[in-house]
């Protein structure tokens, strides 16, 4: 979707139209939702702060400055969650894997599953501001600039974190064998 679109979307929004609202939630759903499962590894903690996120844009969409994307916006606010999330459980859990039929023999199912889960158990072995900026790029694919008006950090910056994080993802799955 379009800035103006969203921007429409929310001067709707903020008008009292609740079908404005829903079209953003419809929107973007899937990607908060995916943000916050790579960050968290767990289905129920994503869907539970997926909620909290579209709660608080509900709540708080009078407070969005228009003159930066709405993805950012939202994206910043799912970071945060997850973060705050992740202190309050005090708990990492592995990303229990499934497996589709995408046409794959059974073995490299397997071999994929076990790969994915073992991805997904060094990304939560690494520190959050790291996981954030793999989770951006890789996974969500974000520009670095994108990154940086997300996390609202300098480009350069973006850059550092992640070559650092990078780093600590090879780091850990060297150490566990899985690379």
């Amino acid at each position: 979707m379009s800035k103006t679109d969203d921007t429409n979307l929310i001067e709707r929004c903020i008008g009292g139209d609740r079908k404005a609202f829903e079209i953003l939630l419809v929107q973007y759903e899937r990607p908060v939702f995916n943000a916050a499962f790579r960050m968290l590894g767990s289905r129920d903690d994503a869907m539970d702060v997926t909620q909290t996120v579209f709660l608080k844009v509900f709540e708080n969409i009078d407070q969005y400055d228009p003159s930066r994307r709405f993805f950012s916006w939202i994206y910043r606010i799912t970071l945060n969650e997850s973060i705050n999330w992740l202190g309050k459980a005090k708990r990492l859990q592995p990303l229990k894997s499934e497996v589709v039929d995408d046409g794959k023999s059974l073995e490299q199912e397997i071999d994929s599953a076990n790969l994915s889960k073992d991805v997904q158990a060094a990304l939560m072995a690494i520190n959050p501001d790291q996981r954030t900026v793999i989770v951006l790029k890789h996974i969500l694919g974000c520009s670095y600039g994108e990154i940086g008006e997300i996390l609202e950090i300098p480009e350069k910056t973006v850059k550092s974190r992640l070559y650092s994080a990078r780093q600590q993802l090879k780091d850990v799955l060297t150490r566990t064998g899985a690379y």
